[in-house]
């Protein structure tokens, strides 16, 4: 029986999973690999969160295939000369993988399928990770969406129910690799082991997002007043296993579509994975977002100087606002943030502090274990208003206003921080009225 290869990347499953899929219904015996090449991710590589559920979701992986008698076979880098000595070791005639599309792994990926193909390998790669790809989607004028609703309008019109599709039950045994190494060895673990908050909340790997789902579907009827209240399990908590692809986003649609709720729910949810593929298609079409504004009006705009002290305050949770200090908390002892409390950290660093989004960016991309290049820069050029944003104003939250309207209890506000209303607390590091007004002048002075 021939065999291809089957390389693992940011689709660590094997349900619904279009390359295994591919390799299986072509004919082949798929031998599973994943490649560890940090430095091909370029500038902009998740962090040391996304590492540590990475670490975890490969074991899971590899123990999903080990139950169906095959294995994870682990190379270190560079990816196409990795690829091209296993492929010669196992006599691959092919190598399958799904996309993905930061910038650097698309520029990559192309290099990668043209090179295989010139040494005589079939190379195909497949849409694993979004409900429509982003070239797919485009204006009446041929252009990229810069907007969000009318891209969900026109993208949701050219979806299909998804039909996804089951893992197999058994696999055959791959063939020895002599330059394999362990999962272990990648070194994602922390080796001082500050993640082990994380796993009193989360299960990363195929069998946790599954139960994720399954957790969230009796509460799709709630979700559109409960998703805004930190204080409570309203969201589905799904974005790490979405990110590492550990459940299709076709799967995830297609049970919130089949959900025993009113149409108005299920579609606030799935409005939700419309901005994920927004992101997406912003990543695509405008690679240069991830260090530079989409919107070029504010290029000149005029950013506070980077302040060390009170950026180590933010990341601290010490900022003397509270909620502001509950959402970095949060994040520290979790790897993880409620979205409506991301918004409101993002406002007060690019607003009340003026700093270039570009810092919290860059701070979420390390310690997030969601972290997504993708939603990360839509998320915080968005909050700071240079993004995709059919607002003509300068968006700032109240966090003290948020907070009473979407935490009125302080219950989630006292979780995170026990000290409020003691002298152990700080007292705000900057006026938030007075910094509301600065924002908005510099916003006027932009034009």
């Amino acid at each position: 029986m021939p065999t291809a290869l089957v390389w693992f990347r940011n689709d660590l499953r094997l349900d619904d999973q279009p390359a295994l899929q591919a390799a299986l219904a072509q004919g082949y015996a798929p031998v599973p690999v994943y490649i560890h090449a940090p430095d091909e991710a370029g500038p902009h590589a998740n962090g040391a969160a996304s590492d540590a559920w990475r670490h975890r979701s490969l074991h899971a992986l590899d123990g999903a295939l080990r139950a169906r008698r095959s294995r994870l076979t682990v190379l270190r880098g560079p990816t196409l000369p990795a690829l091209e000595r296993l492929a010669a070791a196992t006599g691959a005639e092919a190598v399958f993988w799904t996309r993905r599309y930061e910038p650097a792994f698309e520029q990559r990926d192309t290099t990668i399928k043209r090179a295989l193909r010139r040494g005589g390998l079939h190379a195909e790669s497949f849409n694993g990770a979004l409900l429509i790809e982003p070239w797919d989607v485009a204006t009446k004028q041929g252009d990229p969406y810069r907007v969000f609703t009318p891209f969900w309008k026109t993208a949701s019109a050219q979806l299909r129910k998804p039909r996804p599709w089951d893992a197999p039950k058994r696999l055959p045994a791959p063939p020895e690799a002599a330059d394999a190494t362990t999962i272990d060895a990648l070194g994602l673990a922390p080796k001082r082991g500050w993640d082990h908050d994380f796993w009193t909340q989360w299960f990363p790997g195929e069998i946790g997002a599954r139960a994720a789902l399954t957790t969230f579907l009796p509460r799709i009827a709630a979700y559109p007043d409960a998703r805004d209240v930190p204080a409570i399990e309203g969201t589905s908590r799904l974005s790490p296993h979405l990110h590492f692809g550990e459940v299709s986003v076709q799967r995830v649609f297609a049970a919130i579509g089949d959900a025993d709720a009113p149409p108005e729910a299920r579609a606030a949810y799935q409005r939700q994975l419309g901005w994920r593929e927004f992101a997406h298609h912003l990543l695509h079409h405008f690679p240069h977002t991830v260090d530079r504004n989409l919107d070029p009006r504010f290029d000149d705009f005029d950013w506070a100087p980077f302040d060390a002290v009170q950026f180590d305050a933010w990341t601290r949770g010490r900022t003397g606002v509270p909620i502001v200090d509950a959402g970095m908390r949060e994040l520290w002892h979790t790897g993880w943030m409620h979205n409506r409390v991301r918004m409101l950290v993002a406002s007060f660093l690019t607003k009340q502090l003026r700093m270039h989004w570009s810092h919290g960016a860059r701070w979420f991309m390390d310690t997030l274990v969601d972290a997504d290049l993708a939603n990360n820069t839509l998320g915080w050029q968005w909050v700071a208003g240079t993004g995709a944003d059919a607002a003509p104003y300068f968006r700032i939250f109240n966090p003290l206003l948020q907070a009473k309207r979407f935490d009125p209890d302080a219950a989630y506000v006292r979780r995170w921080v026990p000290e409020l209303g003691t002298p152990r607390y700080p007292a705000p590091i900057v006026d938030l009225a007075e910094t509301r007004d600065a924002a908005l002048a510099a916003y006027k002075r932009r034009g």
